[in-house]
């Protein structure tokens, strides 16, 4: 089980780096990565969360119910966005802040499998915010970035506080 980073870690504020070799740790990142997601329980997890600044993502809609909902998604980027949907949204990093954030309704998702095979996919609804949420991780973004200001400040002095009760 990999330790999942909480806000005010420096690697959750950085742009993860691409992966340019889908090696034996990678997969085994990926393996541990999905352990960890299920155990939280969670529906998405990106590398930076459990402090590897990598472009990696995994996404599970069931929490593992159905192993073929499962995707593992090296270097993932939104290609596509399409619509435009409000709901609440929660993150493993930022334990008790759960807020309402716009995202596209449909997206198109590109990269690649731990084959090295290039995906491609289709995502709407809940499957599409997920996969927003976790490439934002990528690139350094948190979703209260999404919040008006006076929200966001809120978020984060709750947060904070949630953070020093642990």
């Amino acid at each position: 089980m990999l330790e999942i980073r909480k806000y005010g870690d420096r690697v959750l504020r950085k742009r993860a780096e691409e992966i340019s070799d889908i090696n034996g740790e990678i997969v085994n990142l990926s393996s541990a990565m999905v352990e960890t997601m299920y155990d939280a329980p969670g529906i998405g997890l990106a590398a930076p969360q459990v402090g590897f600044s990598l472009r990696l993502i995994t996404v599970d809609l069931t929490v593992g119910e159905d192993p073929s909902k499962l995707f593992v998604v090296v270097n993932p980027r939104i290609v596509e966005k399409e619509g435009e949907a409000l709901d609440e949204e929660a993150c493993l990093s930022l334990p008790g802040i759960r807020e309402m954030v716009k995202r596209p309704y449909r997206v198109l998702v590109k990269g690649y499998n731990l084959d090295g095979k290039e995906l491609e996919i289709e995502a709407e609804g809940l499957l599409a915010r997920v996969f927003c949420h976790e490439v934002d991780h990528l690139d350094g973004v948190l979703f209260i970035d999404h919040l008006t200001p006076l929200k966001k400040r809120f978020a984060i002095k709750k947060l904070k506080k949630a953070l020093a009760l642990r």
